[in-house]
């Protein structure tokens, strides 16, 4: 009989270093080993505590273990977590209705993760083309936007432009034709009897917090409209709450045909996502022609329905919008004292450093020293992304923080 191995308590560069040898490097964390977390901070084995301004790329957008969602998993815990969808369960129909209503859609397609999400609105669109809109068998196209992020899966990494997510993991999936993003004359163009649908983040998130021009996404669902093609909404980050808004396509009062979600669905507790969308598009799927052991299981169905009566209150929605207005100033003030540019919509931003001054990297190495945790995108662009439940003075802390590291660095 073999015995656990006793392990003495480990210090944050001892377990960082344990992870090199069996751990797959497919990722490049930060050096903080997190232990501890409550609201909007967090805490390493050492006890030193941080500010999140990232919130789990917005999978944590109420925060770090939120009472109402945790004491929903606890209740859940204690009387069903798992059926698969071999069985009915007594939560999934409360949360089906529930988040129909709050994305105003018609039918939901529960899954676990963002890239899930993704997938299955491809194959939903595919189907829907060839048995609603008569496009010939295996001709689909799919229209999609440059400097995406919708995942890292083998098909969406083969509509990918970033060649460090893409770069030897061929052959890709054909199907896709991609136009540079918030440009309707190009999209226009790609548009033709074979198009599927064009799939789109109304925000661009991985890329920088990227926010179209006004109308674009107006524009974009006119086009869908006259060319009988779908428009699928990518809201994994934009979506619940964090732009001031539901769904950032309100921003325009746009409603998609379908709309992907996931992140902050699942609380920031357990992996949840779904595909929203009308009930002509979403019936194409019919018994065992897609799936998931796990989609929709009552533990995620609990935690969810608990996140959709969060934000049926709108109290998020306003606080993003409030607290984004602050973010918004705080930023203007370090525009030419390093900072080149940011883009902010509710409690959201990509802010452009001086690549003088160092890489987004650079950057958020000197904020972690400071107590503020923050993560790179591409070049010297840094994304901040608080949890909804930040405080004025919390986010005062994080741009005091910010000021300084960027006078330190001049």
């Amino acid at each position: 009989m073999t015995t656990a191995p006793t392990r003495t308590r480990r210090t944050s560069d001892d377990l960082i270093q344990a992870e090199v040898p069996v751990l797959a490097h497919n990722y490049h964390p930060l050096p903080v080993v997190l232990a501890r977390a409550e609201g909007v901070w967090v805490e390493d084995v050492e006890g030193r505590r941080y500010l999140d301004m990232l919130a789990g790329y917005s999978a944590l957008n109420f925060g770090h273990r939120h009472p109402a969602l945790i004491e929903a998993a606890h209740r859940q815990l204690d009387q069903l977590t798992l059926t698969s969808r071999a069985f009915h369960h007594n939560r999934l129909a409360a949360f089906a209705e529930d988040l129909a209503e709050l994305t105003g859609q018609d039918m939901v397609l529960p899954m676990n993760t963002g890239a899930e999400a993704v997938e299955s609105g491809i194959k939903v669109a595919r189907k829907w083309a060839y048995e609603v809109k008569g496009v010939p068998a295996d001709q689909a196209t799919i229209v999609v936007a440059s400097g995406n992020f919708h995942g890292r899966t083998t098909t969406v990494i083969s509509f990918s432009d970033d060649e460090t997510a893409r770069a030897g993991f061929g052959p890709y999936t054909p199907g896709f034709r991609t136009v540079p993003y918030n440009d309707l004359a190009a999209l226009e163009a790609a548009i033709d009897d074979t198009t599927a649908a064009v799939l789109l983040e109304p925000i661009q998130g991985e890329a920088g917090v990227l926010i179209p021009d006004d109308g674009y996404l107006t524009g974009v669902r006119e086009l869908t409209t006259r060319a009988g093609c779908l428009f699928i909404a990518d809201e994994i980050q934009s979506g619940l709450g964090r732009t001031g808004t539901t769904l950032a396509v309100e921003h325009e009062n746009v409603v998609p045909d379908v709309v992907l979600l996931g992140k902050a669905l699942g609380g920031g507790i357990v992996p949840v996502s779904a595909v929203v969308g009308r009930r002509d598009v979403m019936t194409v799927l019919g018994p065992g022609q897609h799936g998931s052991t796990f989609g929709g299981n009552p533990l995620a169905a609990a935690v969810g329905s608990a996140v959709i009566d969060l934000l049926a209150t709108g109290e998020f929605q306003t606080r993003a919008v409030d607290l984004g207005k602050v973010l918004h100033a705080g930023l203007s003030e370090l525009l030419g004292h390093g900072v080149t540019d940011f883009r902010t919509r509710g409690l959201w931003a990509g802010v452009d450093i001086d690549p003088a001054l160092g890489t987004g990297r650079t950057i958020s190495e000197h904020l972690m020293d400071q107590g503020v945790l923050v993560k790179d995108t591409h070049g010297s662009t840094i994304r901040l992304a608080p949890p909804l439940t930040i405080t004025e003075d919390e986010l005062g802390t994080a741009l005091a923080a910010l000021k300084r590291t960027l006078h330190q660095l001049s």
